[in-house]
């Protein structure tokens, strides 16, 4: 199949979205531009900040972004390639982009408060603070799950292995790209630089360190990248927005923005020259080769290049807080989506091109057996069938440095999300921070809460990523559903349209139950057996616990529906 005949099509869907669904949804929910927002009305020069709609769009983009759309549909592409691409295109559409659109705009109308607090507004205490524990539960997850993805992209302390120079050149790069967001930061916010101007003079930079690390690299072990990841999330999410989330994030959309127009270039290189052909099977079957039924593995595999219950998160958390102008919340909210959704699509096509040099297409290939080194290797391999064989080394560092940066930025976000949400858990209703005294007032210490969370997540980071992705997936695209009941019942506690939510919220609640309960049932088994270890007394547990938390909340959100539209008919 050609890879360009997929990718026009799924652009050109995901552009019709955005364009007449996304539209209609804003019309629905009552978007208001000339509404204050609570960047403006909350202002304190730390994590309420107006941002310019570019700079906004940029940070948003690469935090949700992160490793995810390359991962999911990546592993999902052993259930064919069709299917992947379906649920990428359509499930961007109508499930992914309306629900972070719809979290980003519930929030702004709550003071850029969490998915909690918007649960709160129509269930009550009680539905928010068994919120926060989930989404805490699935940030830990998030924490652990990038930390793992980006200390194995870095790691390189044998000169000997394959990936010695590249993970090394990685690790170098994305050092230097932290030093220039903070210098691009104090120009612009502090100097008050131009962003214009100073936008170029940084993509000239983020040119200059890709340059420098293909020539110096940085080696350690994967357990020195792990405590580094842990210092460095922890100083980033207690900094001010401006120093280094906001133009860190700001420039990476560009570094990604980049790597998608190389992608495209190296498709279209490789459509004359025979090598953007997708190998992979169109559809293997109802199951895949691990005997993994289609329904539900395919849709929490894919995860965040259709749908992630983490976008809420940063939609409600950091965005809510930044954002200038209403208006502005569709082309963040959801047109962010549709172009990861794109993305995902992308790492499908690339692994096809390469699926014979891979695990799954039974290749034993070194370099292209993790999702981050397949999705490069598949790009590189296009353009260097035009470009020559030197290009491939250059396009693979670079898209191995894309994939470590989103991911750090993800990690950044996913940490300051912990310590908003540890805070409101810990903070009575009519009650701040400043009255707090005893435990709760210590645990809910900036400080305090973020090193809990980063010693937990990262620790974990030291996990395997197979025993953590298969449980993050699941609890991640669970967590999707619940922020769709949470956005749902608010819309109509105040007269607004909710039925678009009903059958994604109703369709992603049973399909990732269902495979927590697939995990549970198998994960007895092996502990019946005597044959569980670490890995599986953790999915057990933390998949049960989910389980609960959710089923929990869905009964109160059901109820508050139940409610609102007797009410309604009365």
């Amino acid at each position: 199949m050609s890879a360009l005949l997929i990718l026009v099509i799924a652009v050109v869907a995901l552009a019709l979205g955005y364009v007449f669904y996304g539209s209609w949804l804003a019309k629905q929910w009552g978007v208001d531009p000339n509404r204050e927002t609570p960047a403006h009305t909350s202002y304190d020069g730390k994590d309420f900040v107006p941002a310019n709609p570019a700079v906004l769009m940029g940070h948003h983009f690469s935090s949700i972004a992160g490793a995810g759309p390359i991962n999911g549909p990546i592993q999902a592409a052993v259930f064919g390639w069709v299917p992947v691409f379906l649920w990428c295109v359509l499930g961007g559409i109508f499930f992914g982009a309306m629900h972070d659109f719809g979290a980003l705009f519930a929030s702004i109308r709550h003071n850029g408060g969490s998915i909690g607090e918007i649960m709160k507004d129509s269930m009550g205490v009680k539905a928010q603070r068994l919120f926060i524990v989930f989404a805490l539960a699935v940030l830990i997850l998030v924490i652990a799950s990038f930390t793992a993805v980006v200390a194995g992209t870095f790691a390189s302390v044998d000169p000997a292995a394959a990936t010695y120079a590249a993970n090394g050149s990685t690790a170098m790069t994305s050092i230097l790209f932290i030093v220039i967001a903070a210098i691009f930061g104090y120009f612009v916010y502090r100097k008050n630089a131009k962003v214009g101007p100073a936008t170029i003079i940084g993509i000239i930079g983020i040119i200059a360190i890709v340059v420098i690390g293909q020539y110096a690299g940085l080696h350690f072990s994967r357990t020195f990248w792990v405590l580094f990841i842990a210092v460095y999330v922890t100083v980033a999410s207690l900094l001010p927005v401006w120093i280094l989330l906001q133009p860190r994030d700001y420039l990476s959309s560009f570094l990604l923005y980049g790597m998608m127009i190389l992608a495209v270039v190296a498709i279209l290189g490789g459509t004359f020259t025979g090598a953007a052909t997708v190998e992979a099977p169109a559809f293997y079957g109802w199951k895949n080769p691990a005997g993994q039924p289609l329904f539900p593995f395919l849709f929490i595999t894919v995860a965040c290049g259709a749908c992630s219950g983490f976008h809420s998160l940063i939609s409600s958390g950091t965005s809510s807080k930044q954002i200038n102008n209403e208006k502005d919340a569709q082309i963040i909210g959801y047109g962010s989506m549709v172009i990861e959704s794109a993305l995902g699509v992308i790492s499908l096509i690339a692994i096809g091109v390469v699926w014979s040099q891979t695990n799954a297409g039974g290749g034993d290939r070194y370099l292209l057996s993790a999702p981050p080194t397949i999705f490069a290797g598949g790009i590189a391999t296009m353009f260097a069938s035009f470009a020559g064989e030197k290009s491939y080394g250059i396009i693979y560092n670079l898209f191995t440095l894309a994939v470590s940066v989103f991911a750090l930025t993800s990690l950044d976000s996913a940490t300051r999300l912990c310590r908003y949400l540890f805070a409101e858990l810990l903070t009575p209703e009519g009650k701040t921070h400043e009255d707090l005294t005893g435990a709760a007032k210590f645990f809910s210490t900036p400080i305090v809460s973020t090193l809990i969370m980063v010693v937990i997540g990262c620790g974990m980071g030291f996990m395997g990523l197979s025993q953590i992705w298969s449980v993050f997936g699941s609890a991640n695209q669970l967590l999707a559903g619940v922020a769709m009941l949470a956005v749902c019942t608010w819309l109509g506690k105040i007269g607004r349209n909710n039925k678009m939510f009903y059958f994604p919220m109703v369709f992603m609640l049973c399909a990732t139950i269902t495979a927590l309960c697939f995990t549970i049932v198998t994960n007895f088994g092996k502990i019946g057996g005597g044959a569980a270890d670490w890995g599986t007394w953790f999915q057990t547990i933390w998949s049960i616990a989910l389980v609960v938390l959710a089923v929990v909340l869905a009964v109160m959100s059901f109820k508050t529906l139940s409610s609102q539209k007797k009410g309604k008919k009365a």
